[in-house]
């Protein structure tokens, strides 16, 4: 039995997270397993109601009772300053130090990509987002605002530790995975402190995983390359402001924000899995919001725990319904979310009855 913490969230969060749920029980249950989940209403409405975002002992519930997290989206134009989005996702991440963002960018189907050129094969890469310092550490204030005279000031953090890890985070995968290279972006041509230390230990690193092709490119050299030529990349790793950046471009790569998951991993921690797109308010309650990120955050969910038949198997089905276009109308199909999700159940069920990738 694995527990699973739920946070459907705002918007289209709880619609998407509902698909994923409906697919990681039907996995599991093909593959004779026990999944509890177990809900938490962390979100707007809540913060709303009574002015709790996350609780104060969210945190060690999460540690002690739960195999994984999985979150749905984030963010209520009636929460104009965004802190209960804040508090929830930031609070999580550093709170559990789930210091690698993991956002692996595959396309399932060429004609999603704006790259009309590319083929599917070209575009299958992952991520290693530095996910607890840099400028989301919120260290900086505001002085004189309002005035003609206001000064804002956003400080950014960089510590050895955290860029160490990182690095072996993203090399040891690396290793796993049999990918030739690791590509280390930064800007230290003109972030001359933050960029010393980042390629210093880069170097050092790199040292340690001889087996591994190991190459270094300023994030805006990266950023043109990505569209010129994705098939050179299999591994990056990078800061967590450029790493947000390249992570929405290379979401956009494989067919928008709808298709892109993510992890945010500790291997010492309770982790947290999460559809890349926003909550989409405007969207909420339509059904026409696509699950496929969620549903593939799941796959990773389940690939962290070492369900990797279970894994394969979801990543199977859901790229078949996408080629099928058995898909939202975003990625050119013409089902509702509700339908997509029991579109990839039905193609989990028959793949796991035809022996075809049997769990």
């Amino acid at each position: 039995m694995v527990r699973i913490a739920v946070i459907p969230g705002d918007g289209i969060g709880p619609e998407v997270t509902a698909e994923a749920i409906k697919v990681l029980h039907t996995v599991a249950a093909c593959a004779g397993k026990d999944v509890d989940t177990v809900h938490f209403d962390y979100g707007a409405e809540r913060y709303l109601r009574d002015g709790v975002s996350l609780p104060s002992d969210a945190l060690h519930q999460f540690r002690t009772e739960f195999d994984a997290i999985l979150l749905g989206a984030l963010g209520d134009p009636r929460v104009a300053d965004m802190k209960h989005a804040i508090d929830i996702l930031f609070g999580i991440r550093f709170g559990l130090d789930l210091y690698a963002n993991v956002r692996p960018v595959k396309l399932l189907d060429r004609r999603l990509s704006p790259l009309k050129t590319a083929a599917a094969s070209e575009i299958n890469f992952t991520v290693f987002r530095e996910n607890t310092e840099d400028l989301y550490v919120g260290i900086g204030g505001i002085f004189k605002k309002g005035t003609p005279d206001e000064v804002a000031i956003q400080e950014s953090i960089t510590t050895r530790k955290g860029v160490e890890r990182i690095l072996e985070a993203a090399f040891s995968f690396a290793v796993r995975h049999k990918d030739a290279k690791v590509t280390m972006s930064d800007k230290s041509n003109a972030l001359r402190f933050s960029g010393d230390l980042w390629q210093r230990a880069f170097h050092e690193v790199s040292r340690r995983y001889p087996a591994v092709e190991a190459e270094h490119m300023y994030v805006d050299a990266m950023a043109m390359m990505l569209v010129k030529n994705p098939s050179s990349f299999q591994v990056i790793v990078t800061s967590n402001m450029f790493g947000d950046i390249i992570t929405d471009l290379g979401a956009e790569l494989q067919g928008g924000l709808g298709m892109a998951a993510s992890a945010n991993i500790n291997p010492e921690q309770t982790c947290m899995f999460e559809p890349v797109h926003g909550s989409a308010p405007k969207l909420a309650g339509k059904n026409v919001a696509n699950p496929v990120g969620a549903i593939l955050s799941v796959q990773m969910m389940l690939e962290h725990m070492g369900w990797d038949a279970e894994a394969e198997i979801i990543e199977k089905a859901a790229g078949a319904c996408v080629r099928e276009y058995e898909c939202t109308g975003d990625i050119g199909g013409e089902l509702g979310t509700r339908e997509a999700g029991d579109a990839v159940c039905r193609r989990i069920q028959s793949l796991a009855q035809g022996g075809a990738g049997s769990i």
